[in-house]
């Protein structure tokens, strides 16, 4: 028999229970869909990871107080230990000429209310800090001008506030000039930040930025501040200027890192360290939905498995009267292993373009990232399953005896 009667012969058998194959495709289909569609969300959600993570700039440094978790905030802060991050060790850090630092910006945070006289808005973040935040940081000025040296000197009651908290603040006008109400403190706003995408759950577009001198003044006290975020010359230079950045705080701050019993009273890290990080975390996301999608596709396996043995029961005359006809044990087997690899095949194929079609289009604000390598995968393993299961029912119908098949109803 040849390999074109045998194919001939498997789209007719295909075709003699259209609904039964059209159903047994439509489950290799959607479980080949759902392996190209889910690997390419996953993709997409590392890829826009990464984005907004080199968004933060790939030459700073960040170095919080103590875990990583601390606020300079209320009289608690007001701690003068050796071993807290504080704005003089901000100074002396930037003032230490290290070779690959460009700049050092000390940060104090807070949660308060920002209101006006019309509107009023809750635990809005704000940011005590210095004017070189706004070049070194993703903060960019959008509209007016940021606080100056002199404001930080003064302690100015001035702010440039975020493009969110400006419309809430200021739905009908312009937020430049305007009067705005922090817990009581009223300050001029003079900028607005141009609008950044969010990164978690902290929307960046709702956040108040003051002086640092004010913020502590009025809110936070002059204790240990929340973390210094650290520019280095250049991207190249992020290495060695975190290997810079932890020497001296070291001996600014009296801490021996190979001591077992102290624990670091800052943590620090950049930007390399986080990509690292995301790209390991989406690679096993992309993983486990890799396997949910397979378990679809083995499920559609196991129908293919159960159509072909109900097709070679039906079929029992048939192969009877081929094999008293001459039909060879590998020619039984051949016929039905390619029917099994021909309905994969097709789901397959129909999978692959609906899940192109579906890759198109955002997924839970994720936009799919087909992996080049996911189409070949998903039709090879979906033949691959064709085979497999297709071989019990296959063996069972060569392994008929002429006799027995012909005296079948």
């Amino acid at each position: 028999m040849t390999l074109f009667e045998t194919l001939r012969s498997a789209f007719r058998g295909l075709t003699a229970n259209k609904l039964r194959s059209a159903l047994t495709l439509l489950g290799v289909m959607i479980g080949v869909a759902a392996v190209i569609l889910l690997l390419a969300v996953g993709n997409g959600s590392s890829q826009q990871i990464r984005n907004l993570i080199t968004q933060l700039g790939t030459n700073t440094i960040t170095v919080r107080a103590g875990s990583g978790f601390g606020f300079g905030g209320g009289a608690a802060s007001a701690d003068t230990s050796t071993k807290k991050l504080t704005l003089s060790v901000a100074d002396r850090l930037a003032a230490a000429g290290l070779g690959h630092v460009d700049a050092v910006v000390p940060q104090v945070s807070t949660s308060l209310t920002v209101s006006t006289s019309s509107a009023t808005e809750s635990s809005i973040s704000v940011v005590g800090t210095t004017p070189d935040y706004f070049t070194v940081t993703t903060s960019k000025i959008g509209a007016g001008s940021p606080f100056t040296v002199a404001d930080v000197t003064s302690a100015a009651k001035v702010a440039v506030i975020g493009s969110t908290l400006a419309s809430e603040l200021f739905p009908s006008g312009s937020a430049i000039g305007q009067t705005v109400s922090v817990d009581g403190t009223a300050f001029t706003v003079v900028g607005v930040l141009a609008s950044q995408t969010s990164v978690g759950i902290q929307d960046p577009n709702s956040v108040l930025v003051a002086p640092i001198s004010r913020v502590q003044r009025s809110y936070t006290g002059f204790g240990a501040i929340s973390s210094l975020t650290v520019e280095a010359i250049s991207s190249d230079a992020v290495t060695a200027a975190e290997g810079e950045v932890q020497v001296m705080l070291d001996q600014l701050l009296k801490y021996d890192p190979t001591s077992t019993t102290e624990t670091a009273p800052y943590t620090i890290s950049n930007q390399t360290t986080l990509l690292q990080t995301a790209a390991a975390s989406a690679q096993s996301f992309t993983v486990l939905l890799g396997a949910v999608a397979a378990i679809s596709l083995l499920v559609g396996g196991i129908g293919v498995t159960n159509v072909m043995l109900v097709t070679v029961t039906e079929r029992t005359r048939e192969i009877g009267i081929r094999k008293a006809l001459g039909a060879t044990r590998t020619a039984i087997l051949g016929q039905f292993l390619v029917e099994a690899a021909t309905l994969t095949l097709l789901g397959g194929v129909l999978g692959v373009v609906i899940a192109l079609v579906g890759a198109q289009f955002p997924i839970n604000g994720t936009q799919p990232e087909v992996l080049s390598y996911s189409i070949p995968l998903a039709l090879g393993v979906s033949v691959a399953i064709g085979v497999f299961f297709g071989v019990y029912p296959a063996a069972r119908a060569a392994a008929m005896r002429p006799i027995q098949a012909l005296r079948s109803n």
